[in-house]
């Protein structure tokens, strides 16, 4: 049995400002919140001896200015690696082992549409690649196609592209990041070659959401939406828009700091705060009953 690691606010939190402002997107707001976490420790805001509880104290400070909701302090039960990122991916390679690669359910409807769910994450394609490219060729002859993205939780922006790009016939630019500072940005393109058999880009296509759809997931819906490719069927997605990366600062805990921005090339802005708005609002556990009646009624015609 392991010694359960002894907690020191003040460390955690002064590590955790250090790195706001070396690496928050926004310099000015890391500024004003690195100074924020600063005054709550002074107060004694911070003064407790558990891990999770700390966690919950920062991160609802780290929140309170700007409101991005990938900016935390995340508590993990298990202690974590001190490698940059490790922490995240240790966690995602568990998820990814127990749902078939991230691709839990392929499954064909009534009158030739297909469902495939992309849960729980949209995987490093270094892992994810084979399983998705599977679900999508199986998906490729289906009439029309319903994407499932209600119960993902984000992942990585090279696998939105490279969903896209079984769902689009030719390369689209599909998303710009902007680094910290503005000086440097990167395109996301769909692929002109994809493994396996495109559905390709002229058939029906819907996504579902729900208020936990987010980051990547609220991504990939967000681009097919603007592109006028995919009809967006269920609730307001959680809007978080920007990329982050994550630091251990304590045995237990993990800063995870956005270093960047979404700007879609159709809108010219992003979801973050407002979440992907719905083509057809309703209730996320009515959402594939409406989008399989909409996607029969739009072949039938």
């Amino acid at each position: 049995m392991t010694t359960p690691t002894k907690l020191l606010p003040a460390p955690v939190v002064d590590e955790t400002a250090r790195l706001l402002t070396e690496q928050y997107v926004f310099p000015e707001t890391a500024e004003q919140l690195a100074g924020l976490l600063q005054r709550r420790l002074a107060e004694g805001a911070y003064d407790v001896d558990d891990a999770e509880e700390l966690a919950r104290l920062v991160t609802t400070d780290l929140q309170s200015v700007n409101g991005d909701r990938h900016l935390r302090l995340k508590h993990h039960a298990d202690q974590v690696p001190t490698k940059q990122g490790a922490a995240t991916l240790d966690a995602m390679r568990r998820d990814f082992d127990a749902s078939l690669g991230g691709a839990p359910r392929v499954q064909l409807l009534d009158g030739g549409v297909a469902v495939v769910e992309l849960a729980p994450m949209l995987f490093p394609l270094e892992w994810a690649a084979e399983p998705l490219s599977a679900a999508l060729t199986l998906a490729s002859r289906a009439q029309a196609l319903i994407v499932d993205l209600r119960a993902n939780r984000g992942g990585d922006p090279d696998t939105v592209a490279f969903v896209c790009s079984y769902l689009l016939d030719e390369p689209t630019h599909l998303n710009t990041m902007q680094w910290r500072g503005g000086k440097r940005t990167e395109q996301s393109w769909s692929l002109p070659h994809v493994p396996g058999a495109r559905f390709g880009g002229g058939k029906p296509l819907y996504v579902l959401s729900s208020d936990s759809t987010f980051s990547a997931a609220e991504e990939l819906a967000y681009d097919l939406q603007q592109l006028g490719r995919a009809t967006v069927v269920g609730e307001p997605t959680r809007g978080g828009a920007h990329p982050c990366n994550g630091w251990t600062v304590h045995p237990h805990l993990e800063a995870t700091i956005p270093v960047g921005r979404a700007v879609n090339p159709v809108s010219g802005t992003n979801w973050e705060g407002t979440g992907v708005q719905p083509d057809i609002p309703c209730a996320a556990a009515d959402s594939l009953d409406r989008a399989h009646s909409l996607a029969l009624a739009r072949l039938a015609g």
